[in-house]
């Protein structure tokens, strides 16, 4: 499974099989209140940090929002942008320029090494202020997200969602001068659940609508800001986090690209416990009339401290062989055990290479399968690949100690060899 890479020059492009995009949403002051005050506050190092971070839990963008009204959005956006650039962990991903102002975005292009994206343009305003900034966004050499929004507002069912799109795909490819690929559409991912019957398609539609976009604009892109569709369960992270988990699953699938997303609140698909999953899919996918209210109600028992149950069933995996703990580590980004774990697995399998080719291995193919399948995104992948390199690096003496034993046991056979030619030259 290939991840994109990024050169700094290329047209932004999503390969066949490239699974899924992470966007960091966490240098946006609009969603998050920590970065917000850090930036009301001129503390651009610590907010560096938080781009940094996001980049070493596997966002492949960093999405940058300074839209506060306390502060000078073009002068704040053109320092932060010139900080990161000198951050060469941070400049080896593209940053999304985020602004409701235009004059912000363009200041921020106008700072980016490389490729960017502006995010974002709409037909709110009309064609000729759509096409106007599309073509300085094209000129400053970046692609653009195209919000489905239009003349009458913000498109909130499937229809109007697939219109507004091949409108913006036509000017843009036709008027504008854009390539499809740098073409990003955002059919609005909106919030579910609220208890409103005409919300209650809000995810289905946004995922048909991306489907119909992958069948129909060519080479266009797609993108949404994931986060929106829980907000009627903020508060209840672990909730969230299945339908955020389980609403990837089924977008990816139709064909998202790539989203704007908290690497934290989003998990493995197959570790949903299936009632909760039955209730979030009931929800996304407008499987039943009442789905709301069932959830609503079943989502109680997930606030607050975990139940001891919760912990019990947590914990049970201490209980298994010491393959399946290696596999459960790997696949869940567990460290806290790791070391203790391989050195059971070293003593057992005495040579250290067999720890590394069969348990380890074995949980990073089944880590591989579940990226594979859309079950699990970059981010555990990251996390994935640090528990498997602490484990790798525990092995390493036991490694060096295996080569220098057989290094010895090699010297000892040509001793052995040499003094058997020995003992036959004299005879002879």
């Amino acid at each position: 499974m290939s991840i994109p890479t990024y050169s700094g020059l290329e047209p932004l492009r999503i390969f066949p099989g490239s699974n899924f995009v992470n966007i960091g949403e966490r240098t946006n002051v609009t969603g998050s209140a920590a970065f917000r005050k850090l930036i009301k506050n001129g503390n651009y190092d610590e907010a560096v940090s938080v781009a940094r971070q996001q980049v070493e839990n596997g966002a492949q963008v960093i999405d940058v929002n300074l839209d506060e009204g306390m502060i000078d959005g073009v002068e704040a956006m053109r320092k932060f942008i010139n900080l990161i650039a000198a951050e060469p962990d941070i400049a080896r991903v593209p940053v999304m320029v985020d602004s409701s102002k235009f004059s912000v975005i363009e200041a921020g292009l106008k700072c980016l090494q490389g490729k960017g994206i502006a995010n974002s343009i709409s037909l709110k305003e009309g064609e000729a202020e759509f096409l106007r900034q599309a073509k300085i966004i094209r000129r400053l050499g970046a692609a653009t997200v195209v919000m489905c929004f239009d003349e009458q507002g913000q498109a909130d069912n499937f229809e109007r969602r697939i219109a507004i799109a091949q409108r913006s795909y036509d000017l843009l490819t036709q008027n504008a001068g854009f390539a499809p690929h740098d073409i990003i559409i955002d059919a609005n991912i909106l919030t579910v659940a609220t208890g409103m019957a005409e919300h209650d398609r809000y995810a289905i539609d946004f995922i048909e609508a991306v489907r119909w976009i992958k069948q129909n604009l060519p080479g266009a892109l797609t993108s949404g800001g994931v986060s929106n569709v829980s907000f009627s369960f903020r508060g209840n992270e672990p909730v969230r986090e299945a339908i955020h988990t389980a609403f990837l699953y089924h977008a990816i699938k139709a064909g998202l690209d790539m989203g704007i997303v908290n690497a934290g609140q989003i998990g493995v698909y197959d570790d949903i416990p299936k009632d909760l999953l039955e209730h979030v899919e009931d929800v996304l996918l407008a499987r039943r009339p009442d789905a709301t209210e069932r959830m609503v109600a079943f989502a109680e028992q997930f606030k607050g401290a975990p139940s001891a149950e919760a912990v019990a069933a947590q914990a049970a995996w201490r209980e298994g062989s010491v393959e399946e703990r290696l596999k459960h580590a790997l696949v869940h980004g567990v460290t806290e055990f790791i070391e203790a774990d391989t050195e059971e697995a070293r003593a057992q399998y005495v040579d250290p290479v067999l720890v590394i080719e069969g348990p380890l291995m074995a949980g990073m193919n089944v880590v591989g399968d579940l990226f594979g399948s859309g079950k699990m995104f970059l981010p555990q992948v990251v996390k994935s690949a640090r528990v498997m390199k602490r484990a790798v690096a525990y092995l390493e003496p036991f490694l060096a100690g295996e080569e220098g034993r057989a290094g010895d046991r090699h010297a000892e056979g040509r001793r052995e060899e040499g003094a058997a030619r020995h003992c036959e030259g004299r005879r002879a």
